[in-house]
């Protein structure tokens, strides 16, 4: 035990140098001048700069509260180590002193409330406890000729041995307290926002940055004049949305635009997420709503920003658990503090979501956001517009051609072009190239629809060729077929979970025809047919292509009406997803005869288009082979060899 408390002191007195050396480290920094903030502009005109004011020098003790408390700590330590450890005392027991007090070897005794130090005729020191009061006991030792003496009680060390650990442990609930509630730690701060400002001076994104969105942008700049000239709105009772909702699907561009809107009327920004304002603690959602309005009011005219807002303005309802009033608080004091702003504060609240659907109808009242803009997936002009962009900083090779790699990337967001670029810009640095060129594009593009090419992965000969079949049978399918897109390229290089690929150029259509349907299924089966006719059997390449087709055969019968059995009706509803407040149970509205007339035609249009390809397949059987072997032997075959051996054997 006494190595262990001189241990404990060692310790205390190196963790107290280290502690002095780093304050003296850190006082002889230099000390950095305050930042300057640049002024903000409201109504046209500049805020003054804000008088700096010095402040006076504090006088700061040399002994901090934490040193003080060090000190005694070891002082007390060190004072119970050297009592306790000045003499040597033997422990004994009860029993054992009261034997050697009735053979006569007890020659002093030392009495406490319950503690006897008695020393023997050899003057070695014994310490043993009553077990009881025994006021008989002291004239049995006076009467044997010990000589007797009682000890006072320590008040004091009574007192500092109660109050001492008492005072230790709320000194240091004090001094945690203090650290946690200082600037640079904000761990019970529950309910200040976690909004983070961008200064206008610091945003450098603007309307040249995003591309492919003109609609949106066009909504968008009726904000921008506002926010740097409220009072042409103003002047004639005109009043600004409130709140603007941007909707669309994840990638298109959403966040860039609501930074584009700040970079152009140079405002401040700020930026939170939906799902920042609620914790586990009940009340904290509500009240970093305030804080951050609060902050957008001291820094009017700004933006802010609230990504995925659907995480806290969800619709409300019973739902499924309950338990959610704490989202429910959060999106009250939402829905307050949208409807509290002044006509003439100048703080657009502008939000993102992708599920517009599940979001509150209160939220989207006018007065609140009042105006959606939909950012919706670029066509083909607007990938080519946004290829351009983020091909600005990239050195590009002479063939490559930006408008035939946006025709080739049809449902692809902004993100996933940006993607592209990046990547092929990573597979040409691989193969130390000047320039990025058109192989490199094609290359990334590949890999992100697909994945990396796995050519270490060893294919046997026959599922090798039997892929090329396939592949081929797609192509054909295609080729003599009036309304399909037109063929890309071919591959049989394994690529993810897919031993081959047929490359289309499809079109940004938004209605398709039945006979451009019909002719798609064809195309579907076209790999299956080839199989068919060549092998004389069935394998599970055909897998993703049968799905395919019973998907677009079902919508065709129950969505879409293009049966003559079943007539112009849709049959069955689609639910969607379920989330809080909806239903969950969906009933049949239609009966059984119905459904067996759905099941017969989603059959019927399956058989035909199957039909169909095996038509194809035995009337190109001779250009079958030839294109095959030809796959085989090139792996990959691009829209030039295709035509070249379509017209050579046609």
């Amino acid at each position: 035990m006494r190595w262990f408390i001189i241990a404990i002191i060692v310790i205390s007195i190196f963790s107290l140098i280290r502690i002095m050396m780093v304050k003296r480290r850190i006082r002889n920094l230099p000390k950095d001048s305050p930042d300057e903030h640049p002024s903000l502009k409201q109504d046209g005109k500049e805020r003054p700069p804000r008088p700096q004011v010095p402040l006076p020098a504090q006088k700061r003790s040399p002994f901090s509260l934490g040193f003080i408390l060090l000190i005694l700590l070891i002082v007390f330590v060190f004072y119970n180590t050297w009592n306790s450890t000045r003499q040597k005392i033997e422990k004994r027991s009860y029993s054992e002193f009261i034997q050697q007090m009735e053979s006569n070897q007890i020659k002093t005794a030392e009495f406490t409330e319950r503690d006897i130090y008695y020393t023997d005729q050899n003057k070695v020191r014994y310490h043993t406890m009553m077990p009881f009061p025994n006021p008989m006991l002291v004239e049995e030792l006076v009467e044997r000729g010990v000589k007797v003496t009682t000890i006072p009680p320590a008040r004091w060390g009574r007192v500092l041995e109660f109050l001492f650990p008492l005072i230790l442990i709320m000194a240091f609930w004090f001094f945690f307290m203090r650290r946690m509630s200082g600037q640079n730690n904000k761990a019970f701060s529950f309910g200040k926002s976690k909004a983070r400002l961008h200064e206008a001076s610091k945003s450098s994104i603007t309307f040249k940055d995003v591309a492919g969105v003109d609609e949106a942008k066009e909504e968008l700049e009726e904000i921008v004049e506002f926010l740097k000239d409220p009072k042409k709105f103003q002047r004639l009772g005109g009043r600004i949305p409130r709140g603007v909702l941007l909707v669309g699907r994840p990638g298109t561009g959403k966040t860039l635009l609501a930074k584009a809107v700040s970079g152009e009327a140079g405002v401040p920004f700020f930026s939170i997420s939906g799902s920042d304002f609620v914790e586990m603690f009940v009340g904290v959602g509500a009240a970093r709503v305030r804080d951050l309005f609060e902050q957008a009011k001291k820094n009017s005219p700004c933006i802010t920003f609230i990504d995925e807002i659907d995480a806290v303005g969800r619709h409300r309802g019973t739902g499924l658990g309950g338990g959610h009033d704490e989202r429910e608080q959060t999106l009250n004091q939402l829905l307050v503090e949208m409807d509290g702003f002044e006509p003439n504060e100048a703080v657009i609240i502008i939000a993102a979501t992708n599920r517009p659907d599940i979001l509150d109808p209160a939220l989207l009242r006018p007065g609140r956001f009042d105006r959606q803009v939909t950012v919706d997936l670029p066509d083909i002009k607007g990938r080519t517009e946004i290829l351009k962009v983020h091909s600005v900083k990239v050195p590009l090779a002479e063939d490559v051609n930006l408008e035939l790699i946006a025709r080739g990337t049809p449902g692809f967001s902004g993100a996933d072009l940006a993607n592209i670029v990046n990547e092929a810009a990573l597979i040409a640095a691989r193969t130390n190239k000047k320039a990025i060129g058109m192989q490199d594009f094609e290359e990334a593009k590949d890999k992100l629809i697909l994945g990396k090419e796995k050519r270490s992965r060893v294919i046997p000969e026959d599922d090798k060729r039997l892929t090329s079949y396939h592949e081929i049978g797609h192509v054909l399918a295609s080729v003599f077929q009036d309304k399909t897109e037109p063929v890309h390229k071919v591959s049989i290089i394994p690529r993810g979970f897919a031993a081959g690929a047929t490359h289309f150029l499809q079109t940004d259509k938004t209605g398709y025809s039945r006979g451009y349907l019909e002719q798609l299924m064809v195309e579907l089966l076209g790999g299956r047919a080839a199989e068919e006719i060549v092998f004389g059997e069935l394998t599970t390449g055909a897998g993703s292509d049968l799905e395919r087709v019973t998907d677009i055969a079902k919508k065709m019968v129950c969505t879409w009406g293009m049966s003559e059995r079943v007539g112009p009706m849709t049959v069955g509803k689609d639910q969607g997803e379920v989330f809080l407040g909806r239903e969950l149970v969906s009933k049949d509205i239609y009966s059984n005869e119905t459904a067996q007339m759905v099941d017969e035609e989603i059959r019927s249009f399956i058989s035909a288009a199957h039909q169909r390809a095996l038509d194809i397949m035995t009337q190109h059987r001779e250009l079958l082979d030839i294109m095959a072997n030809a796959l085989f032997e090139a792996e990959t075959l691009g829209t030039d060899e295709i035509f070249e051996l379509i017209l050579a054997h046609v």
